[in-house]
């Protein structure tokens, strides 16, 4: 037997409330038994991290793995009278002719996650080299929004969706036939706030030398021209600080003038990078990955920031024209906090700045770097009717009225205890909304290098 899958219209990325639709299609080249087919739709989170095995021998260390099931969720295309839950304990059996079979399947996508207990031998295990390693069973689960797709951890974090499908047989000693079909997925974006609380800022002070020779030959009364100059350098977001996939920062920098001067302040470099950072956890190991994006990076500009004339106190603008049509790069992912990874994000702005010259080696070239924790989101809105629920609900359970039942596609899987309270009921009010009309995000992670480690080949997975 010969199984595979295909996605309907299938979209670059997927996202919370698109419904995932396809077919199945099976080839029996000849008369056999099949017990069920079934297919799932998956999201796993897994993390490896190397653990040292007594603490005075630091160089000895052990692999110790944490798989937690984000997404779980099944449906049985045949026997089409057969639960999920029955799969596992039934005992029947089916002839199937020799030809070709079509059987569609439909999810729809949830909001949040809901970690299922993974009993799967085949999905707790990993082989590195020759050596069998086992995932102990999680013991911490965080309830929030689906985490995106991520990648370019190899061997070490993970987090990927799918859809499989699996033909089960009667007979112990024939495999069952599996077929996977992998995609990426986006989560929609928080709620925004209707208006910024104020600006979130980073501010830097510099004190300078006076212009002119660094040793004078002579000793000289101070003058207009050498008073060292003190200014100050903000970078400013609105609050809370959000900054948006494939949208313009809304990001102001400022160059205030602080001291009287008599010479030309130049903005001679600015550099805008983006620092993410990902916080990995296996069990009680921890560690902290970073990457960087360069988002804008100019040099050698020797443009001059306002006038020396101008009063202490006056604040220069620089041109967002600089940064206004750069926009973050589609491999990053937007920030999130899943049971045993989590990402968070810092803007870093660095400005060079140069005082009584434009020219090289006369500027008193200064970089002043400055740093803002910022969130990253996706730029896929929840749609308004979502908000609106979500916060009527939200009154309702401070009236004291309790979550309304959800109805959806697929069987979702039994609650398990979570460290955190639960949010609103998003899941259950979200299955009777329709899918995203709107930007889809244009999301890349990373591919896996060629050669570099991977988890067990997922079609030995159960």
């Amino acid at each position: 037997m010969i199984v595979s899958l295909s996605l309907e219209h299938p979209h670059t990325n997927y996202t919370n409330l698109d419904v995932i639709s396809g077919k199945v299609y099976l080839r029996v080249p000849n008369p056999g038994h099949v017990s069920s087919i079934v297919v799932k739709l998956e999201g796993e989170s897994r993390t490896r991290l190397m653990a040292a095995l007594r603490p005075d021998r630091p160089e000895r260390q052990r692999p110790v793995l944490e798989v937690h099931k984000i997404l779980y969720r099944t449906q049985v295309v045949w026997p089409a009278n057969m639960l999920p839950q029955d799969v596992a304990t039934s005992k029947a059996s089916f002839s199937l002719n020799a030809g070709q079979y079509e059987y569609p399947f439909q999810f729809k996508m949830p909001i949040n996650n809901a970690c299922v207990p993974n009993t799967s031998m085949a999905t707790n295990v990993n082989f590195a080299g020759m050596a069998l390693e086992v995932a102990r069973p999680p013991t911490q689960h965080v309830k929030q929004t689906l985490p995106p797709s991520l990648s370019g951890f190899p061997g070490e974090a993970e987090i990927r969706y799918y859809v499989k499908v699996t033909v089960n047989r009667p007979q112990f000693f024939k495999e069952n036939p599996r077929s996977l079909s992998p995609f990426t997925f986006l989560p929609i974006e928080p709620p925004k706030p209707a208006r910024a609380d104020g600006e979130a800022y980073a501010r830097r002070q510099h004190d300078g030398v006076p212009a002119g020779p660094a040793v004078p030959a002579v000793p000289a009364e101070p003058t207009a021209g050498s008073t060292p100059p003190r200014f100050t350098v903000d970078a400013r977001l609105p609050n809370p600080a959000i900054l948006t996939c494939n949208k313009d920062m809304p990001l102001r920098i400022l160059v205030k003038n602080m001291s009287p001067r008599g010479k030309h302040v130049y903005l001679q470099m600015l550099q805008i990078e983006l620092i993410g950072y990902t916080k990995v956890r296996a069990h009680d190991v921890e560690r902290t990955e970073s990457n960087s994006w360069i988002v804008a990076s100019m040099s050698n500009m020797a443009i001059p920031l306002g006038s020396p004339s101008d009063p202490i106190g006056t604040e220069v603008p620089i041109n967002r024209e600089y940064w206004a049509d750069k926009t973050l790069p589609n491999t990053v992912a937007p920030s999130f906090q899943t049971c045993n990874i989590s990402r968070f994000y810092e803007l870093e702005i660095r400005v060079g700045l140069g005082y009584g010259s434009y020219e090289h080696g006369s500027d008193q070239l200064v970089v002043l770097p400055l740093r803002l924790p910022v969130k990253v989101y996706s730029g896929i809105a929840p749609p308004k009717a979502l908000l609106d629920a979500t916060q009527q609900q939200q009154q309702g359970m401070g009236m004291g009225m309790g979550p309304a039942p959800g109805m959806g596609m697929g069987h979702p899987p039994p609650p398990v205890p979570y460290d955190d309270a639960p949010p609103s009921y998003e899941d259950a009010i979200g299955q009777d909304l329709p899918p995203i009309d709107g930007y889809r995000g244009n999301y890349q992670p990373p591919p896996v290098p060629e050669g570099a480690p991977r988890w067990e080949d997922d079609k030995r997975r159960g």
